[in-house]
């Protein structure tokens, strides 16, 4: 089978689109068929060597976390899926990914695929979707009525967190460029706050419940982003390179997100969009061969807002 693989770390071109053997199912897993797997910003991190401690993966690797396809295969024990299911999954970051034309995922990771969706374009949600999901309801505990404030909203995750921040009830207050500030309103938004024009702490004019950053900020433009919370809110931070900020003083929290894999969820946010409640939006499709290409624009800072889905076919 093919698959794009790195046997070193390094910068884009380590990426070889080659030829490896076909992966056999252990006890617990399934082997997918891949219809597609997402760019995230992580598989570049992990590529450059960034994440040897956190995610330590064996080389040669084959990245890609998010996966959508056909269950091609089971090995001993699994029950709850069965051969010519459609899935979705969050795949085990430090083991081999879904950059290839089949891939080994842990059964439990899996969930039916959403109905009214085009099998490849699920790829976009596992990783995004949930993280947006966890930063709002776990460690957040968004409720209706509350106010917050989405620093970095014009990304995929971004995407995702101002649809549900909305549908929860909350009002949400997105910070997003001019490219992708007309998306950020049309996801949901009530106020947009161009980040670039000025201060985003000066810009917001109430305090806020939940501060949720997504966005790669300054030390500095971090630290002040408690400022505009109430006593007893919290900042979720999903930049973990840069810990989280609190103020002990007002009881206001920082807490670092690290998503997690969690199916019960994924089938939740599934359920979402087959109800027409969640919105996937795919930035750009693009071959398997070309993901090291893909690699390259995400360094030059080339890649369209949203979720780009790689396949393996043309």
């Amino acid at each position: 089978m093919k698959a794009v693989r790195f046997h070193q770390y390094g910068d884009p071109d380590v990426l070889r689109y080659e030829d490896v053997e076909q992966p056999v199912p252990g006890a617990g897993q399934v082997r997918v068929r891949v219809a597609a797997t997402s760019f995230n910003p992580v598989d570049a991190t992990i590529r450059a060597g960034f994440m040897r401690g956190p995610i330590p993966v064996t080389l040669p690797h084959t990245p890609g976390i998010d996966v959508a396809g056909t269950v091609d295969a089971l090995g001993e024990g699994v029950t709850g899926v069965q051969v010519g299911d459609q899935i979705i999954g969050f795949l085990p970051m430090a083991a081999p990914g879904a950059a290839a034309e089949y891939v080994l995922a842990p059964a439990e990771a899996l969930t039916p695929a959403p109905k009214s969706l085009a099998l490849p374009d699920a790829a976009a949600l596992p990783l995004a979707g949930l993280t947006a999901w966890q930063a709002l309801f776990e460690h957040a505990e968004l409720t209706a009525g509350q106010r917050v404030l989405i620093n970095g909203a014009g990304g995929a995750v971004g995407g995702y967190a101002v649809q549900l921040a909305r549908q929860a009830g909350a009002f949400v207050i997105a910070t997003a460029g001019p490219r992708s500030s007309g998306r950020v309103t049309a996801a949901g938004a009530h106020e947009v706050v161009d980040h670039t024009a000025g201060d985003v702490v000066a810009a917001v004019s109430e305090p806020v419940d939940v501060v949720l950053n997504l966005a790669p900020v300054e030390p500095a433009r971090l630290a002040a982003l408690p400022g505009l919370i109430r006593p007893g809110g919290v900042l979720v931070n999903t930049t973990v390179w840069m810990p989280a900020p609190s103020d002990e003083e007002r009881d206001v929290r920082g807490i670092d997100l690290f998503v997690r894999s969690d199916a019960e969820q994924l089938a939740h946010l599934v359920e979402l969009i087959d109800a027409g409640e969640l919105s996937v939006e795919v930035a750009r499709r693009a071959p398997l061969a070309e993901l090291p290409a893909l690699h390259a624009d995400a360094a030059a800072g080339a890649l369209p807002s949203g979720k780009v889905v790689v396949t393996p076919g043309a």
